[in-house]
């Protein structure tokens, strides 16, 4: 039988790099699917309706809560952000990896739904670095970075609510740390329940007649 896939839900301050993360994650190996969020922001430039967001008008959306087609949905800074329910849960269904990049007040609201998903944080090493980071992007005004900022201290609060927390500092080594995590949850006492049970009964009537 088929292993089912695990569920990674990789949180993280904005400017932390989550973003670049998931995309080497997905260059270096080919089990993985990453989950595409719908939200009612506005595209940054580069960005394509089903690649980095599924962009929908706010009536859509709420079209959407309504045919319960989330996994979870959340409103932060303004906008709805959301995770469609079917592809997470076919992709898993087939064994594949599943990378759900979303803010906290989502991920928590899947755990409860999927206590087996890992929660994953990824963070910049201080506080001025990811200052240097919100900066370097050239995408906000002077007001969204400081706002992004102070959004931070309040995430900074549930950053001991995750299974682990990543430091990202070397790309390349947070890359690699991100997948040695998700493979290993492979194996996860909880998610070989079944194999568990098989190999107990099987045990027992192997030995069965012995004296």
């Amino acid at each position: 039988m088929k292993q089912k896939g695990v569920l990674a839900i990789v949180s993280g301050f904005a400017g932390s790099g989550k973003g670049t993360l998931m995309k080497l994650l997905l260059e270096r190996h080919d089990n993985y699917a990453l989950s595409v969020s719908a939200t009612t922001r506005q595209p940054r430039e580069g960005e394509q309706d089903g690649r980095e967001y599924f962009f929908k008008t706010k009536e859509e959306f709420e079209e959407m809560i309504r045919e319960n087609a989330f996994l979870e949905y959340a409103s932060y800074v303004g906008n709805y952000y959301g995770t469609p329910r079917f592809y997470v849960e076919e992709q898993l269904a087939a064994g594949r990896d599943v990378i759900l990049e979303i803010e906290i007040q989502g991920a928590l609201k899947v755990k409860e739904m999927i206590p087996e998903s890992v929660l994953i944080f990824v963070t910049p090493p201080d506080a001025e670095e990811l200052q240097k980071r919100l900066v370097g992007r050239g995408t906000e005004t002077e007001e969204v970075v400081r706002a992004r900022l102070r959004r931070a201290v309040e995430e900074a609060e549930e950053m001991a609510s995750y299974d682990y927390i990543l430091v990202n500092d070397d790309l390349e080594e947070t890359t690699g740390q991100l997948h040695a995590i998700v493979q290993s949850a492979r194996f996860a006492t909880e998610r070989q329940t079944a194999f568990a049970e098989t190999i107990k009964k099987s045990l027992a009537e192997l030995t069965a007649g012995f004296a």
